[in-house]
């Protein structure tokens, strides 16, 4: 499998995060993205630490940098969840007929529970 289309091929996470910081600063870095090693006693080293072992937080740092260097973004990874889609209004309730609408109100005897959904017991 070859990487030429990987725009951060060669590039490790320290020169990505070194470059970060040094173009945003600690305090912008933590603002942006906001992850504890970014805001509450940050270094290169820490944040290296953290980063190499949680994937939804480096993912966020790749993607500030290739926004930053003007790179081109990694297209979305497809999975097997269902994709959302718009929202639709909830149409209007069918009236109920007035026989349901009796049935439903009184109350059923001699054993007739649920008569008006399953019908009449012999």
């Amino acid at each position: 499998m070859t990487q030429s289309n990987n725009p951060l091929h060669g590039i490790t996470l320290e020169a990505i995060v070194t470059q970060l910081v040094e173009h945003y600063g600690w305090e912008e870095l933590g603002t942006r993205i906001k992850i504890r090693c970014f805001t509450e006693d940050p270094s290169i080293k820490s944040s290296l630490r953290f980063l190499r072992k949680t994937d939804w937080a480096r993912e966020k740092v790749e993607y500030l940098y290739l926004k930053t260097n003007k790179l081109p973004l990694p297209v979305a990874k497809s999975s097997n969840a269902p994709v959302k889609t718009a929202a639709k209004k909830p149409s209007k309730p069918a009236q109920k007929s007035a026989q349901t609408n009796a049935a439903a109100s009184t109350p059923a005897t001699d054993g007739q529970i649920n008569s008006h959904i399953w019908g009449k017991r012999d």
